[in-house]
């Protein structure tokens, strides 16, 4: 079965091989914070002191979005899906529990579980940084946890074991401090999936942009919108997170769309970044093909007329299911009868 009609079905496997094949789908990302986020190891925002620019030697720190930040929250999506439509149940597949390891999720997104076995991630996703720099990218709140009553007084309230939670009058200590990522950053990231067969890079794509929510899973925040300009089928890997990041910003500093402290304009980042990207890719030496720009609009357009429909994303999974299944008799089951041979 066949899903696209605005790519060459060059680019894609007919069945998940067993061994790398060289052919490779980047999905060019700008991920954009809607509201304020937690990207953060040890209670503390992630950050890199890099350079400004590829050009512009100055060096400044910028936020990280940390790979599995990224790649988790959209493995997450694709299992809901999964559930939803029968493919997958909650009982024989749980995540960083116990792996089915036959679906698309543990196939194409990778999983190990000790002796039972283990399948490396088809989706490689770097650390991604932030355009701006760091002082100019967070803000630090105050947070509390009021009483019931609405104040940060006691009156009369009693923890669990009965005891008062304070003297009746006295102010709260429940009081804290946290940085957050503000709205409107930019993280520029490429996603890549190696050897795609037509059904799970579909899966992918549609992963990507169905994803709403990064970061600390305990908030209430976090939402981050994905907007793809482009996707690149190559036979290689092409630039990193970091070289893109560089690039855009030395764009928009040669066009002057960069005016601290103000946030940068999305139209402004989204020009720079195809802009740069295409002057990345003219320095490869790769064997590629690029959806970017005007060229991308109808393949973005197709996909999403397909997974947009409960009959389209019905059949992506389907397809995506049946090609797990068919990888996972040939070449898992193999490696646990041998396992528990050994």
């Amino acid at each position: 079965m066949s899903f696209l009609k605005t790519t060459d079905s060059k680019f894609f496997h007919d069945a998940i091989p067993y061994k790398p094949m060289g052919k490779y789908a980047h999905f060019l990302t700008i991920r954009i914070t809607e509201s304020y986020p937690l990207f953060q190891t040890d209670s503390e925002l992630n950050k890199a002191r890099v350079r400004a620019g590829i050009k512009d030697r100055n060096t400044i720190s910028r936020l990280s979005m940390f790979k599995r930040k990224q790649s988790t929250p959209e493995r997450l999506v694709g299992r809901e899906l999964l559930r939803n439509y029968g493919l997958m149940t909650a009982q024989e597949c749980e995540y960083n529990v116990a792996f089915a390891m036959d679906n698309p999720d543990c196939i194409i997104y990778g999983f190990a579980i000790g002796d039972s076995g283990s399948e490396k991630s088809k989706v490689v996703v770097d650390t991604a940084f932030s355009i701006t720099a760091f002082d100019e990218s967070h803000e630090s709140f105050t947070l509390n946890a009021p009483y019931e009553n609405g104040t940060m007084a006691a009156k009369g309230e009693k923890k669990s074991d009965g005891k008062l939670d304070g003297e009746i009058g006295a102010v709260t200590a429940r009081i804290n401090q946290q940085d957050h990522i503000r709205p409107q950053v930019f993280f520029p990231s490429i996603v890549t999936l190696k050897d795609p067969t037509e059904a799970s890079f579909l899966y992918v794509f549609n992963n990507i942009l169905r994803t709403r929510h990064y970061g600390a899973q305990t908030t209430r925040t976090g939402r981050v919108r994905n907007e793809l300009i482009g996707v690149i089928f190559a036979d290689g890997e092409i630039t990193s997170n970091l070289r893109w990041t560089q690039a855009i910003y030395d764009k928009m500093q040669s066009n002057k769309t960069i005016n601290s402290p103000e946030p940068l304009d999305e139209d402004d980042v989204i020009i720079a970044a195809k802009s740069a990207i295409e002057t990345l890719m003219a320095d490869e030496f790769i064997v590629h093909t690029d959806f970017i720009g005007d060229a991308f609009v109808p393949l973005l357009n197709e996909v999403k007329v397909l997974t947009g429909s409960e009959t389209g994303i019905k059949s992506i999974l389907q397809k995506a299911d049946a090609e797990a299944k068919e990888y996972a008799k040939k070449h898992i089951s193999k490696k646990k009868t041998a396992a528990k041979a050994g």
